[in-house]
């Protein structure tokens, strides 16, 4: 059952000792080190953050950057996070500009998906808003060939899988979509099962990882960013995570999002290795 599976290997999984929202979120590593590991270890696609990016590109070039990517193999680039996009004050005027320059990246290196947020801070979430926006966003985007993918996290305003499905259902884009991650389906108490509520036209992107039952602080944004196990290292079922994307009819690439203070510490070489590896072992087991 693994033969056909091909994975991608997040931006956090493989940047060296940084993460999100931390001093610094660019990687220690040079991109081309960073894309070779990658590729010696197996792995078919590549995460971008916009700010390594840009800091890549003013010292080597997009074209460049293009040429290692193609001479690597990675088939697959996703380019994260675009948050506030659908707001009507002066954070959407951040995001906006945020927007029109990953969109620059997009127009450079060509992209798979473009990540795409919640709102961190609510509550609730304003269906009809977020869908006629999320429908804006994936038309400006399908110029450049990318699937726009919403996150569901639990700490936020798209906490459930029906309200996600109800902002792209009614946006109703054919570029548009949710992201499904293992971490955060397990931390919202949302059963593996409930994937299969998702006409398969909008699972856009799959991430996979693992994490203990009982998370080992308070704090699900510390958790999240510092606590992630290697697949078939935590307690989550990640087998039965993946039978489930399999049975409502997922067929894409497989993103892995190692997020985990211990594993940032480690060489290029034995981290992407030790991701890739991991994963695969738990398609084997299908």
């Amino acid at each position: 059952m693994a033969e056909d599976v091909e994975l991608l290997i997040s931006y956090f999984a493989l940047s060296g000792d940084v993460y999100p929202l931390g001093p610094v979120e660019i990687s220690p590593f040079p991109f081309k080190d960073r894309v070779e590991a990658a590729a010696r270890a197996g792995f078919k696609g590549f995460g971008l953050h916009y700010e390594d990016t840009i800091a890549t590109q003013s010292k080597i070039g997009f074209a460049e950057m293009k040429r290692i990517l193609k001479a690597n193999g990675m088939k697959y680039l996703e380019i994260e996070f675009l948050l506030n996009w659908y707001r009507n004050d002066e954070k959407r005027k951040e995001s906006d500009k945020f927007r029109r320059q990953l969109f620059d990246v997009a127009a450079e290196l060509g992209m798979r998906d473009i990540k795409i947020g919640p709102g961190f801070h609510e509550q609730t979430a304003d269906v009809p808003l977020m869908a006629a926006e999320f429908a804006k966003l994936c038309q400006e985007a399908a110029v450049y060939g990318a699937d726009i993918v919403l996150e569901i996290m639990p700490w936020s305003n798209v906490r459930t899988i029906e309200t996600g499905l109800a902002i792209v259902s009614e946006a109703d884009q054919p570029n548009g979509g949710l992201l499904v991650d293992i971490w955060h389906l397990a931390r919202g108490g949302i059963p593996f099962s409930d994937i299969r509520k998702i006409p398969t036209r909008f699972i856009k992107a799959v991430e996979v990882d693992d994490a203990m039952k009982v998370p080992p602080v308070d704090d699900l944004w510390e958790d999240t960013i510092h606590h992630r196990e290697l697949c078939g290292e935590g307690e989550l079922d990640v087998p039965a995570f993946l039978r489930e994307v399999r049975a409502a009819g997922y067929k894409g690439v497989y993103g892995t999002e190692i997020l985990s203070a211990r594993h940032r510490k480690l060489g290029l070489d034995e981290m992407a290795k030790r991701v890739f590896d991991s994963t695969m072992a738990q398609f084997a087991k299908l």
